[in-house]
């Protein structure tokens, strides 16, 4: 399959799942790109793209904002951006894949038993800051800011328009320096523009229609389905990476 299809139907999907959940662009598209295209250009197509998303995502669905819930992630969020900067260039394939992996993995199955998850009321802002720089590391290497911010609120036992709002707008923040530092580094040259193109393009429509499927679509059974085809990512990025890591 053509490079050029191979990135549009990973921004296809990863934006529809955007725009229905306020999230994980970078862990979908991921799971498509991680197989054929190169780490590197996969990090950096992934941050825009989600950045393309979560402005559109953030205009047509405004509930549940509260800026004071906000802050914590987002201050701990610029500290933590820059470190994954760093370690982006430090990466390898395989170790990237099963990363991703192991990410994937362990995220979608606790959010999808997260009925059963107790709901975590201490910590406060500290807290919450915490969560805010790790998101922010992930969002620097590979533009997947959403995971542990969104599993954080979900024991929080956030309502869940305010879930959404503080992940959207924490990614759309941490998105947005994570690409201009990006640029500033050197990983996004000339080259890079006929693909970031394709993203924003693929990306466009299928935000919208996630975004306008959010409103009506029941939150348990939305959930299931993408965990699930995320899980199934996971597993098998896993059993592509951890064999080869073995045999060094």
């Amino acid at each position: 399959m053509s490079l050029y299809l191979v990135v549009a139907l990973g921004a296809v999907l990863a934006g529809f799942v955007q725009g229905l959940s306020g999230f994980a662009f970078g862990l979908v598209a991921m799971s498509v790109w991680a197989w054929t295209v190169d780490p590197k250009l996969a990090a950096v197509l992934s941050t825009f793209g989600a950045l393309v998303g979560q402005v559109i995502a953030a205009v047509t669905v405004r509930r549940g904002f509260d800026k004071r819930l906000l802050l914590p992630f987002v201050i701990g969020g610029l500290a933590g951006v820059p470190i994954g900067i760093w370690l982006l260039p430090r990466l390898d394939v395989a170790v990237f894949k099963a990363c991703l992996g192991g990410l994937l993995v362990p995220w979608c199955l606790a959010m999808l038993f997260a009925r059963n998850l107790p709901r975590i009321t201490g910590g406060g802002r500290i807290s919450d800051g915490i969560v805010g720089f790790l998101g922010g590391i992930c969002g620097g290497v590979g533009g997947f800011t959403g995971p542990v911010p969104t599993l954080w609120c979900t024991l929080r036992g956030l309502d869940r328009d305010v879930q959404r709002a503080v992940v959207q707008n924490f990614n759309l923040s941490m998105l947005a320096v994570a690409f201009a530092l990006q640029v500033g580094a050197g990983h996004v040259g000339l080259a890079m523009l006929p693909m970031l193109a394709i993203v924003a393009v693929c990306v466009l429509v299928p935000v919208l229609l996630g975004a306008r499927l959010y409103v009506g679509i029941s939150d348990a059974r939305f959930r299931q389905i993408v965990l699930g085809l995320l899980t199934l990512s996971g597993v098998a990025l896993l059993m592509a990476s951890v064999p080869e890591l073995l045999r060094r």
